[in-house]
């Protein structure tokens, strides 16, 4: 019995109880004037479409938003902290609901971090503001073997699975890239009929199990494979190595999780939990990585492939650089994604000590691609705690590209962070696959919320460039973002992360010091 039908029954029973009592006590009548508001306001909650919580808990979830409409101080108190006691994401969090339920997100009584603590970031803006040119942006993605290049928003969907996430999710997060015009990752769990329904455009991503396009022995089937990389809503492909939720870790779906559906869509047996295989067995070396791109971008008919890792061993990515190198077969676009980010379930030793975090990462791969010489052929992507138009701005000024965000979406979804995603007792409905409570949340509203969020900070973000002085994203450089180091220290990004010379790479006499060991263990044969 859910909670809904839960709460009928309990009033039905009440209600029944009050009205014996009273028959012979009539005095119990006054009951009613107590318990009937009540079942009235839980009646309305679950009728309501707004608030998922309130449709799955319709009285005791109002605590919930009286809380909410407290003060912020108090509001802190509700909030998970850092090492040194300050508020998580507390700020961001508020910003994202603001933003997917369209309503004023301005801030009152100036900026809410100190501004003299170490770590505090911001950028330069200029005393003449560029004219924005466009509030919609686009970047090209195909590289020199790509036939059907795919113009994307700064700003996409992250890869987050159906299974891990429930299907009303899937269908709302795609239905919102539908209406605003970007990119949804469908995660490793592979291509379901809610990645399609809406046609919202399709980043598909291949993971170590080829969930979707695998054979009976797991392997990968490359005619499963074409059938559906050519179908027109799918845009790109994305072969994923490793994740910032786990790397070095394949992905893990609770068989809590795994329904009769999900079996079939993976080709994955039922009642065990589904684990994938740490590497992949397509392909073993840097040159089998990149001759399984070429492979994949053939079979999908020209569409953009590229790859997804969280860096770990410097070595290891120096590897397929000299295998670019060597084969001469370029990614159409790399997505790196930071060992501090991933909203799946893992063990705590990978989820908070393993892999380099997201700005490191991004500054090494984008120069490693330079060394070599082919940062241009190839687009970078970020992925990580993306929340605000600055979190962009951020990102591409330390040389990505675009930017996707798993986080920020799954609370314009309306996400608590309860932490129950690995349960199967997602109280919003998102992170399920019990239909008492995924089949709450609203399709319609929430995909409305997801394109309002995504909209609100791809707007905020041509600002920030107006501001700036800037004409375009291509302009966003290191020297704009400036950090408090200490106390009166400052020093902006192209200071702190210095990079390195183009084509430095290529010529063992101009190796960076710091780049001679790494370069010199790296080897496109193996890993």
């Amino acid at each position: 019995m859910s909670v809904r039908h839960g709460f009928i029954f309990l009033s039905f029973l009440i209600s029944l109880f009050l009205f014996a009592l009273a028959t012979v006590w009539p005095s119990f009548y006054l009951g009613f004037i107590v318990v009937a508001p009540v079942i009235m306001l839980g009646i309305y909650h679950m009728w309501q479409k707004k608030h998922t919580i309130l449709r799955l808990y319709p009285v005791v979830g109002a605590f919930r938003y009286l809380f909410e409409s407290i003060r912020p101080e108090i509001q802190q108190y509700f909030v998970e902290s850092d090492i040194n006691g300050r508020p998580i994401n507390r700020e961001f969090r508020a910003l994202v609901y603001q933003r997917a339920k369209n309503v004023r997100d301005t801030r009152p009584f100036g900026t809410q971090f100190d501004v003299y603590r170490a770590g505090y970031e911001w950028m330069d803006h200029s005393m003449k503001p560029a004219p924005i040119e466009t509030k919609h942006p686009r970047v090209k993605f195909a590289g020199p073997a790509c036939s059907k290049p795919y113009f994307a928003s700064p700003l996409n969907i992250s890869a987050m699975s159906y299974g891990a996430l429930s299907k009303h999710a899937i269908l709302a997060l795609n239905k919102g890239a539908k209406i605003g015009n970007f990119a949804h990752n469908t995660g490793e769990g592979g291509l379901s009929p809610y990645h399609l329904e809406h046609g919202g455009d399709i980043v598909w991503q291949i993971g170590t199990g080829y969930f979707g396009c695998r054979d009976n022995k797991g392997q990968f089937d490359r005619q499963k494979f074409a059938r559906k990389a050519q179908l027109d809503v799918v845009k790109m492909i994305e072969i994923k190595l490793s994740q910032g939720a786990k790397p070095g870790h394949g992905g893990i779906l609770p068989a809590a999780k795994l329904s009769k559906e999900i079996a079939e869509i993976r080709h994955v047996p039922m009642g065990e939990d589904v684990v994938s295989p740490a590497a992949h067995s397509a392909f073993d070396t840097p040159e089998g990585l990149l001759q399984f791109v070429a492979e994949l971008r053939e079979l999908s008919g020209g569409k953009p492939v590229g790859f997804k890792l969280c860096v770990g061993k410097r070595s290891d990515f120096l590897g397929i650089c000299k295998a670019m190198l060597k084969t001469d077969i370029t990614p159409d676009f790399i997505t790196v994604d930071g060992g501090e980010g991933g909203t799946g379930a893992a063990p705590i030793e990978l989820t908070n000590s393993v892999g380099l975090p997201l700005r490191d990462a991004l500054i090494f791969v984008n120069s490693a691609l330079t060394g070599i010489n082919k940062r241009e052929q190839i687009r970078i992507i970020a992925s990580g705690k993306i929340f605000s138009a600055f979190h962009v701005a951020r990102m591409i000024a330390l040389g990505a590209d675009t930017v996707n965000s798993a986080r920020g979406m799954m609370l314009a979804l309306g996400c608590i962070q309860s932490r129950s995603c690995n349960s199967d007792k997602c109280p919003t409905g998102i992170a399920t696959q019990d239909p008492a409570r995924y089949k709450v949340l609203d399709i319609d509203d929430k995909s409305q919320r997801v394109a309002n969020f995504q909209n609100a900070t791809i707007k905020n973000l041509t600002e920030l460039l107006s501001a700036s002085g800037l004409g375009g994203l291509d302009e966003l450089k290191p020297k704009h973002i400036n950090r408090r180091v200490n106390g009166t220290r400052i020093s902006n990004y192209a200071e702190l992360y210095p990079s390195i010379e183009s084509c430095c790479l290529l010529c063992c006499d101009n190796l960076p010091d710091d780049w001679k060991s790494d370069w010199e263990q790296a080897c496109a044969e193996r890993w």
